[in-house]
């Protein structure tokens, strides 16, 4: 191996590690789902290095693409959603909340 393949698979470790602990640390969901695509990209990379160009294909296949779309559909249906009164705002609203039923 030269010095040139092992500083390339030592930088893709760095970025692997690296967009896992931003993809479990992002608190914006879109964001997070952009970024666990990225890292099935990334693993599917990983797998061509290590010559697995079919477990490559199905993680780019499966883990950045089936499972990304979904995601991402997911995230916009959450958007959509209209966030439900608090007891309060039912309460100043004149709507009964449950502790008078």
């Amino acid at each position: 191996m030269s010095t040139w393949e092992f500083a390339f698979d030592a930088w893709l470790v760095v970025v692997l590690i690296w967009l896992a602990i931003r993809t479990l640390s992002e608190a914006r969901l879109f964001k997070s789902v952009v970024l666990f695509i990225a890292l099935g990209l990334f693993v599917a990379f990983a797998w061509v290095r290590l010559d697995a160009p079919d477990v490559a294909l199905t993680e780019a296949a499966l883990g950045a693409g089936i499972t990304g779309a979904l995601l991402l559909d997911t995230v916009g249906h959450l958007r959509g959603r209209k966030v439900p009164y608090s007891s309060a705002e039912r309460d100043s609203q004149g709507k009964a909340s449950a502790s008078d039923v």
